[in-house]
């Protein structure tokens, strides 16, 4: 395939647009709905758009240079309205190097970087009061200030304390005067030395604490202009920022018009700095300012990988929620585009007997009727009076959700007529074995092992080819000896990465040293595969949200995506996959103790992986 050349050149005074051709032998289907931005598989003309722009950044060494730290960027795949051109114009969230504005990639909504704009001439201001506040605070007069007040407290409070030492030396000799008995005479003595002494500490304390007041209040006028400035600050910068969100003027497919202020107000929402600064919202702008129909869309990584959230160069990842999803929801209006599958809630259950299944119970569980015309299908692997367990498909919930469609334990209270409880969870992506409890008591006994980790759990996984650059590094804590400087990896190791909740990009999760709390993995290397996969075995010692598949993909991980994961980019450019419509992740077996007799059972999958 010849690379791509340009489409369309657009120049304005500071920049030059570049719309790229595909090759001419390139052979392009188009998609029958627009991409969902916070779920879905990249088309393949996505695919090669990302990955000329990665060969023409890599290609460009000043480019190389400045996109080398990390950064998301962008493809949408469009056709000129005018002439029914096919090509794909390239963008990147925020700025890069500074720069808000680079040849060949599409601007910014509104360009805050103009040197004589308003947004420059404030952000000077703001930064000058930042300079003014690290002055002050750094100033001799505002040290001597902070050394004068702990000075005359140090003074003050030793005084007071050499003072009561010695009232108490002297109240003891006035007891032991008074046990051997006294005259009238020399009792009014000694009380009115007990007085005096009393009224002396009294004049003590007022004198010291004046002197430490006078310290205090030299301090407290330098304090006083510190929190003045940062309060305009503030103010300067909230006016700042809701300046910027009504500047930014967006559009959608049916021509209507609104600010990022405006949109997200309507919602009852503040938006999070640098909304609209992302690469989806500035691809589709300037589509419509240009008469390009959107096609196809992705986000991919480029660069050094995140020691946080999970990005790894030439992997495609979902928008972010907090300030894409309000965003795109307005900008995507009047384009159709593909959602993934919602399943209607239904009675029908279509659960097959597992060759497993036994217990000499009754089932009420039918396998005759297909589920909603679709291809989800459950297999009862076991159960009796206590438990049940299923092998549930991709796609599916284990429990009930927003999003309007049908879970297994939903499934499962319709069969039986009556609560079924919910002890673990699979992710809805991720197929394999999974048990529920017919009884409170034996919900109650379950969750208490999965507490204790006494249950073990088997995955099967399929891990995409490692990302060009990207050198497995040691867990944290280490548990293993520093790998060599390749993409190999033990064949039998740890995982230890703590884990938080991305709550800037939910349902993600992400890696946080600080608040995150413990996650170990076990795994073990089945087989290395000619396509540069690898086929593992996952044991999960923790159970956290989504830790085999941040652990797997996460560059102080492992550093390769689960196949087909839509979140952690299990999608890569350079894959040449048949693009798996499915998370490569299976629950295998798992091995536990029955709730009533305490014996120990294991159930496998009648399928080996995904």
């Amino acid at each position: 395939m010849r690379p791509a050349g340009p489409l369309q050149r657009v120049q304005t005074e500071q920049y030059c647009i570049v719309i790229h051709h595909f090759p001419e032998d390139y052979i392009f289907e188009e998609p029958s709905a627009f991409t969902d931005p916070f779920r879905y598989i990249p088309h393949p003309a996505v695919k090669a758009a990302a990955g000329f722009v990665c060969e023409r950044i890599k290609g460009d060494a000043k480019l190389a240079a400045a996109f080398s730290e990390g950064k998301m960027l962008g493809v949408l795949v469009c056709k000129d309205k005018r002439s029914d051109s096919l090509g794909y114009i390239a963008g990147f969230s925020g700025n890069v190097g500074g720069q808000s504005i680079i040849d060949g990639f599409v601007p910014p909504i509104f360009d805050l970087q103009a040197p004589d704009g308003h947004f420059k001439i404030r952000e000077a201001e703001i930064t000058q009061i930042n300079h003014t506040i690290q002055e002050i605070s750094s100033s001799e007069e505002f040290k001597l200030c902070r050394k004068a007040v702990e000075s005359s407290i140090h003074r003050r409070d030793t005084a007071i304390a050499e003072l009561r030492e010695k009232m108490a030396s002297s109240k003891a000799e006035r007891s032991r005067l008074r046990a051997a008995g006294l005259s009238q005479e020399d009792e009014q003595r000694l009380t009115r030395e007990s007085q005096f002494e009393k009224a002396e500490l009294k004049r003590l304390k007022t004198s010291l604490q004046a002197e430490v007041d006078r310290a205090q209040s030299d301090l407290d006028s330098i304090l006083s202009e510190i929190s003045r400035l940062k309060k305009q600050r503030a103010e300067m910068s909230d006016e700042l920022q809701d300046w910027i969100f009504r500047q930014y003027i967006v559009h959608n497919a049916l021509g209507e018009s609104l600010s990022i202020a405006e949109l997200f107000a309507r919602q009852g929402l503040t938006p999070p700095g640098g909304t609209g600064e992302c690469a989806a919202p500035k691809l589709l702008e300037y589509a419509y300012k240009n008469g390009l129909k959107p096609l196809a869309m992705g986000e991919f990584w480029y660069g050094k990988a995140s020691e946080t959230a999970v990005r790894v160069h030439g992997h495609f990842y979902p928008s972010c929620t907090s300030k894409c999803g309000p965003l795109l929801g307005f900008t995507m209006g009047g384009l159709t585009f593909g959602r993934s599958l919602v399943i209607p809630k239904t009675p029908v259950l279509p659960l097959v007997e597992h060759p497993l299944a036994g217990g000499g119970m009754s089932s009420p569980l039918s396998s005759d009727t297909p589920f909603c015309q679709t291809n989800l299908r459950c297999n009862l692997v076991y159960e009796d009076a206590d438990i049940i367990v299923v092998e549930k498909p991709s796609g599916m919930p284990s429990v009930p959700g927003l999003d309007g469609r049908v879970s297994l334990q939903e499934m499962l209270e319709e069969a039986y007529g009556h609560a079924i409880h919910a002890v673990h969870r699979l992710d809805m992506d991720t197929s394999g074995v999974i048990i529920y409890a017919k009884t409170t008591e034996a919900g109650v006994n379950l969750r208490k092992q999965f507490e204790e980790h006494t249950i073990m759990k088997t995955y099967s996984a399929q891990l995409a080819e490692a990302a060009e650059g990207c050198v497995r590094k040691p867990c944290y804590p280490p548990l293993q000896p520093e790998p060599s400087a390749s993409t190999s990896i033990d064949s039998n190791s740890h995982i230890s990465l703590p884990l938080a909740a991305d709550y800037d990009e939910r349902p993600r999760q992400k890696v946080d040293f600080r608040q995150g709390k413990p996650a170990l993995t076990e795994y073990e290397i089945v087989s290395e595969n000619a396509d540069g996969t690898l086929d593992v075995l996952f044991h999960p010692v923790t159970g956290r949200t989504h830790q085999l598949r941040v652990h797997s993909a996460h560059a102080l991980g492992l550093c390769r995506p689960i196949v087909g994961d839509l979140l952690y980019g299990g999608h890569s450019i350079a894959a040449t996959d048949c693009h798996p419509d499915r998370l490569h992740l299976h629950a295998l077996s798992i091995t536990f103790r029955h709730p009533r007799t305490g014996e120990e059972l294991t159930f496998t999958s009648d399928r080996l992986s995904y």
